[in-house]
């Protein structure tokens, strides 16, 4: 299909007249397996970013109906959960045959865009937006990961766990050395428990041992082994959590190393203890 000069693929034609209402597409995101398609938009001046459920991208293989509802049930936590640190959610919307998310769009990279350097490329091309980052300096690597660790300390105060939070979920602006959070449709009300298995929602490299399990608890001593993990993966070798590989200093490398801890009595308790243990190390 083509709106507004820009191409993207879908399974089937999907009508998508409601978007002239919010301005001209620039860009599209279609090949998300989530069920949801993303525009950028642009009018007056002013650019925003859509996210939408009700049409089949190439690589869903679920159901529609099933998208828009989760799309549906993740409105209330973007309201509940703004944040500086977090992409600023504007509106929400039924159409015709999907339900729509409007976001101020953000100057940001995500730091896991598969679409455009899938496997090795992430890691080697020079282009990618996550080989650019780790070859930013430190000290703007530490700011980057105070900012996800801020908000992940608010929604903690919020009673709300992350799900699904990985470095796809990061967006960082390389000209204004900033990053922000995006996509938290997961987000849960704490206390949750794992109601999926193995296949609960989340990235291999950054899932804790109870993400796997089901009936286990996912609460905030899951998330500081996730943020623990997206340490290793900003400032580390990711999953390889040798010392050799880290590039700050010890003391950080402590904080981390003990969040990802296989046994949950042995990590921090809570997000807000990791986030003040990591401070006081930098």
């Amino acid at each position: 299909m083509t709106l507004d000069k820009v191409d993207f693929q879908l399974q089937e034609r999907h009508n998508f007249n409601w978007l002239k209402q919010l301005g001209s597409v620039f860009c599209v995101f279609d090949q998300q397996d989530s069920g949801n398609i993303s525009f950028g938009v642009e009018k007056d001046g002013q650019k925003y970013f859509v996210k939408y459920a009700g049409a089949k991208p190439v690589d869903f293989t679920g159901n529609t109906q099933d998208a828009i509802g989760r799309l549906k049930k993740s409105v209330p936590v973007y309201q509940s959960l703004k944040h500086p640190d977090l992409i600023k959610f504007l509106d929400h919307f039924s159409t015709e045959n999907g339900y729509a998310l409007v976001f101020e769009w953000f100057e940001g990279e995500c730091l896991h865009s598969h679409w455009s350097f899938g496997g090795a490329a992430k890691y080697t091309n020079p282009k990618s937006p996550y080989y650019r980052f780790k070859k930013l300096e430190v000290k703007k690597r530490l700011k980057a990961l105070n900012a996800i660790l801020s908000f992940h300390t608010y929604a903690e105060s919020q009673n709300y766990v992350a799900v699904d939070f990985y470095d796809g979920s990061i967006l960082y602006d390389f000209k204004n050395d900033e990053a922000k959070i995006c996509d938290i449709d997961f987000y849960r009300k704490s206390p949750s428990v794992n109601d999926i298995g193995e296949n609960f929602w989340g990235s291999t490299r950054y899932k804790s041992p109870e993400e796997y399990e089901l009936g286990s608890p996912i609460d905030s001593v899951t998330n500081v082994f996730n943020l623990g993990a997206i340490a290793f993966g900003l400032l580390g070798g990711e999953k390889d959590r040798s010392f050799s590989k880290w590039d700050a200093n010890q003391g950080l490398y402590e904080v981390a190393i003990r969040a990802v801890d296989e046994d949950r009595s042995k990590r921090y308790s809570t997000v807000k203890e990791f986030y003040e243990a990591w401070k006081i190390n930098q």
